[in-house]
């Protein structure tokens, strides 16, 4: 029936149709909305460090007036416009942008200036957009002066009605300063963010230096600069090797101080996180650790849990989350005892929540050449350098005609300057008089229609010093234009000079330190001591401390008896084999005590496992 399907096809179809077989169409489909997904939604791009949705907003922003020095204006009203005239897609996805991107939590230099509830770190979702305002902050400049000097190309929007850029003019490489995060199809990009003065330092030893190394890179950018600070304890050797190749995961734990209390007590405050983390989630880590959930599978609680529990309880008297407009973060947790470790309670802490976590790096983007790519730092600084060098120069190119337009208007009214009379009478009496003014001064078109639209006043007063004055102010700065564009020494020291400039203007100091440390491992400690392990009959067991006690003495439930008393010591591992033929171990320590009955020695182990 298909091949008769396809036979019927092909006799009745027009010769200039193209047949396609279901698993092709199916591919082609798919790899169409794969780079869709890729490089329309997903990946920031090099050259700005801007998803497509965010580079709507901020040009939408920018289009509607909402500069740093303007009245804010209601979210809502930009999302309508991003929605209306560039980006087709729901609504809350665009609003989601825009509250990231007003986060100081989320960007380390956000580039929207939010007023109202835009969310907070803990989790708490920003307001509807129909409370909040927003503006741009004063460091989106970085992005959105340039955009009217025919920096960067443009193209047509979603239904032609309008057009938008592609990139935006990028005076710093913004993909490193404030990141990204993405999935897309097959591909993930996890970009931290990194400090201003870093990057730009990087940015000019490249420019001044092609050949920089990786290591000489490393040392002005030691690695990621979080918005919550932190402390990175993984060593820097491991963090060049992550930017070398553009991949790799780092270490970053909290940062406190111990504030001493009266009588000699005190308490420990936690005061940055790790990104990614939030006073919340430590909260309810916390309350797991104390309070914790029989697994599923299982009667009772594991020894693990039940040994863990203790020691939290054990060290832990209580926690507060006294985080506020004063103190953005602010964890206080206080011992049992003024005579706990500190070192240990902390490492505690750290070991068992997420006061120290994983950072994930990947440097995945869109190219300069319009592709995918994982890139290291070396390549991505220079893609960046590669771009801000076409851009000064398309910023050039477009001043230099705009100085070459005025020079030729005033030349021409130079010309005519001490022919007023004459001038008036041509106009006055000419039936054409922009071809008579033409032929008598030798002017070009647009000279001739500049001195028809000048009203009779204005030419009246027209004065020699001022024209010439202007045009020897324009004579210099062709130039020096002319200079940039022919001299790439000139160029190159205008790049960097702007660089350093912007770097003074909006850099501030690291937030987050980067200092090794061993990554937190709590041990628990286990006191040596002799112990008698009591096993019945019908598998119960529990753990009786001191040895050389009297098996009449053991006590079972109805039914049940003594099957063996071991005397060993809490150090040791009661071994059991089971009818499969598998040997199951339970550490001494982590039986429960002899005040019951004990319980069930198969809810102490996992029975899908084994040795």
């Amino acid at each position: 029936m298909t091949n008769q399907a396809s036979l019927f096809e092909q006799q009745h179809e027009p010769s200039d149709v193209e047949t396609l077989t279901l698993s092709t169409f199916a591919e082609r489909a798919y790899l169409d909305y794969a780079v869709s997904v890729v490089k329309g939604r997903a990946l920031p791009d090099v050259s700005d460090g801007q998803k497509p949705v965010q580079r709507r907003i901020l040009y939408a922003m920018n289009e509607l007036g909402l500069g740093p020095t303007a009245k804010p204006r209601k979210s809502a009203a930009v999302v309508g416009d991003v929605l209306g005239k560039l980006h087709p897609h729901g609504d809350q996805s665009v609003y989601d942008a825009l509250v990231r991107m007003a986060q100081d939590f989320s960007l380390r230099y956000p580039l929207i200036d939010g007023q109202g509830n835009f969310g907070s770190r803990d989790g708490d979702g920003a307001a509807a957009m129909r409370y909040t305002e927003a503006r741009l902050t004063p460091i989106s400049r970085l992005l959105m002066d340039e955009i009217d000097m025919g920096t960067v190309d443009s193209q047509p929007n979603y239904d032609g009605s309008t057009t938008e850029p592609r990139t935006l003019p990028a005076r710093l490489p913004m993909v490193l300063l404030n990141g990204a995060s993405g999935i897309a199809v097959g591909l993930a990009t996890e970009i931290p963010s990194h400090n201003l003065r870093e990057v730009a330092a990087a940015a000019v030893a490249m420019i001044r230096n092609p050949k920089i190394t990786h290591a000489e890179l490393m040392t002005h950018i030691p690695g990621p600069d979080f918005p919550g600070g932190g402390q990175i304890i993984t060593p820097a050797s491991q963090i060049a090797d992550m930017y070398a190749v553009g991949r790799g995961s780092m270490k970053v734990r909290a940062r406190w101080k111990i504030e001493e209390l009266a009588r000699g007590q005190w308490q420990a405050v936690v005061h940055e996180l790790p990104p990614g983390c939030s006073s919340q989630r430590v909260l309810e880590e916390i309350e797991e650790l104390t309070n914790p959930k029989v697994k599923a599978g299982k009667k009772a609680l594991l020894p693990e849990q039940l040994a863990l529990k203790n020691t939290i309880l054990g060290a832990l008297d209580a926690v507060r989350d006294e985080s506020g407009r004063d103190a953005p973060v602010r964890l206080v947790f206080e011992p049992k005892s003024k005579n706990v470790d500190q070192g240990e309670f902390m490492l505690m802490l750290l070991a068992h929540t997420s006061l120290e976590s994983s950072a994930p790096i990947n440097l995945v983007m869109i190219g300069g050449d319009g592709r995918p790519r994982q890139k290291g730092l070396s390549s991505i600084l220079q893609e960046w350098i590669d771009y801000r060098f076409v851009t000064v120069r398309r910023r050039t190119e477009f001043k230099l005609g705009k100085v070459n337009d005025r020079i030729h208007i005033l030349e021409g009214r130079e010309t005519v300057l001490l022919n007023i009379d004459k001038v008036i009478a041509i106009i006055r009496n000419s039936d054409e008089p922009k071809a008579a003014l033409i032929e008598e001064f030798r002017l070009s078109e647009r000279q001739a229609e500049d001195i028809l639209e000048i009203r009779l006043r204005q030419l009246a007063r027209l004065e020699a010093i001022k024209i010439q004055q202007e045009l020897a102010e324009l004579r210099n700065e062709k130039e020096k234009l002319e200079d940039i564009l022919e001299n790439p020494s000139s160029m190159k020291r205008l790049i960097i000079r702007e660089i350093e400039a912007d770097a003074k203007q909006y850099g501030d100091d690291r937030r987050t330190i980067i200092e090794e440390a061993q990554r937190a491992v709590a041990e628990q400690k286990v006191i040596d001591e002799p112990v008698t392990v009591i096993v019945s009959e019908k598998g119960w067991v529990r753990a009786r401390t001191g040895i050389g006690h009297d098996p009449a003495q053991f006590t079972f439930k109805a039914g049940d008896s003594l099957y063996k008393a071991f005397e060993c010591r809490t150090i040791d591992h009661l071994l059991g084999i089971g009818d499969n033929g598998k040997v199951y171990s339970v550490p001494v320590n982590a039986l429960p005590g002899s005040r019951g009955d004990g319980v069930p020695i198969t809810t102490l182990v996992d029975l899908s496992g084994g040795v």
